[in-house]
């Protein structure tokens, strides 16, 4: 049996899951990444097939999680229905203020305190595992584009809303977690060379350019893509063959995001970050214009099946011994990060604001782990600095926690996520109700 035949099969079989599983499971105890991970699981177990070993091909790992995460990031920002500003995004900032660097920090002390790993590894953990993740928060993301615009009869909250924090928080933070990584490789080379001032130019570059570049390209890129599809016009000869309808409606979504990425990353900023930025530049453009809907829809579509690819060859990692280098102390703390510390850092985060409880618990609840942790460990692992052989920890040992800590993820949030958004969007229901009978 050819292998070549057998990974067609896997793919069409995925790519055909990704285009209905969603309708299928809408409403249900059970997520589409639960069953693409159960799929890729059977499939390399039943098919003699070639498998993506995470370790074994660190650059494929590497570029095929970014170009997922950074499709993701597109889609999380045109989905937004908040006007920008300091005050309604505080929902936000409060998340990366607080929740980011805590969970990072927290696990990073488990890390080595439990787990025994160096410094520079340790701090690489918990770097990798902080971000809530874009690509797998489906079900407690913000809806698309003028589906939530909140001037339509709902109050702006200071401190936001789940869907929006959440999904803000996502696109954010996958940037925002570099300058952490950043900072493992920073302290990993500076335990083989002396003397060198790492930590300076850590925060000159990695913290200050890194994150300015990224911010201004993408600002950049994004009002200059809006201008082209909102302001100069569409000559009728052209409109007549090709129309707003016409097969090609949305692509500009994906040009956009590989155009901030390309140009951020080739002037040394952190494309992440510009992905993002670019794609809410783009939003606030024409506010209520329905080209976003295609915009957002064609971004939806690349990304689901990239996703579905990445998820069948993570069950497929699995079923090939991905998790068994895993020790039972290695499991104990990513339970206690999925379950203590990103919960935890969630709740201290809205310390002092006037969100209500139950919004609070959601929020901090559902702090998905997923893609973006598999994008930082490849990239962190590619450099020289943790090849090292100090490092007491291998790099099969690494993927089996970064590993279990998203299949824990993918599992608790993905049966979860349904059930509880219904009842959180019932609870809603309700405090409108009593507030219009008041």
């Amino acid at each position: 049996m050819s292998a070549y035949e057998v990974g067609l099969v896997i793919v069409a079989v995925a790519l055909f899951g990704a285009a209905i599983l969603p309708r299928l499971l809408e409403h249900q105890p059970l997520s589409f990444p639960i069953v693409y991970v159960a799929l890729g699981a059977v499939l390399f177990t039943v098919f003699p097939a070639p498998m993506l070993d995470p370790v074994e091909y660190p650059a494929l790992t590497e570029r095929l999680t970014e170009l997922v995460v950074i499709i993701s990031l597109m889609g999380a920002g045109l989905k937004l229905d908040r006007p920008f500003s300091l005050r309604r995004w505080t929902a936000t900032w409060r998340l990366l203020a607080i929740a980011l660097p805590l969970s990072a920090g927290l696990l990073a002390v488990l890390a080595w305190g439990v787990l025994g790993l160096l410094p520079a590894t340790a701090i690489l953990l918990g770097a990798v595992l902080a971000p809530t993740d874009p690509v797998l928060a489906a079900g407690v993301e913000a809806g698309a584009p003028l589906s939530e615009l909140e001037a339509e009869g709902e109050p702006y909250h200071e401190w936001g809303t789940v869907r929006f924090a959440l999904t803000s928080e996502a696109g954010f933070n996958d940037g925002l977690a570099f300058p952490l990584t950043n900072l493992a490789i920073a302290v990993a080379g500076a335990t083989n060379v002396s003397g060198q001032p790492w930590l300076a130019e850590w925060l000159l570059v990695d913290v200050g350019y890194k994150i300015i570049a990224g911010v201004v390209l993408g600002y950049a890129v994004g009002q200059f893509v809006a201008r082209f599809l909102f302001r100069v016009p569409v000559p009728e000869s052209i409109a007549d063959v090709m129309g707003r309808e016409d097969v090609m409606a949305g692509t500009e979504a994906l040009a956009t995001t590989l155009l901030a990425y390309g140009v951020t990353e080739l002037l040394g900023g952190y494309g992440f970050i510009a992905v993002f930025v670019a794609s809410l530049s783009l939003r606030h453009f024409e506010w209520e214009h329905d080209y976003y809907v295609d915009l957002h829809d064609f971004a939806v579509v690349v990304e689901r099946l990239l996703m579905a690819l990445v998820l069948v060859l993570f069950g497929g990692a699995i079923a090939g011994g991905l998790l068994a280098p895993l020790t039972l102390q290695a499991a104990l703390v990513g339970v206690v990060l999925v379950l203590g510390i990103r919960p935890v850092a969630g709740l201290l985060s809205f310390v002092g604001s006037g969100a209500p409880w139950p919004e609070r618990l959601v929020v901090s609840f559902f702090g998905i782990r997923g893609v973006g942790s598999f994008y930082y460990l490849s990239h962190a692992l590619a450099e020289s600095s943790f090849q090292e052989i100090e490092f007491v920890v291998a790099a099969t040992e690494l993927w089996a926690f970064v590993g279990f800590v998203v299949l824990l993820s993918i599992v608790l949030h993905g049966v979860s996520s349904s059930p509880v958004m219904d009842a959180f969007d019932r609870w809603k229901e309700t405090q409108r109700g009593e507030r219009t009978a008041g």
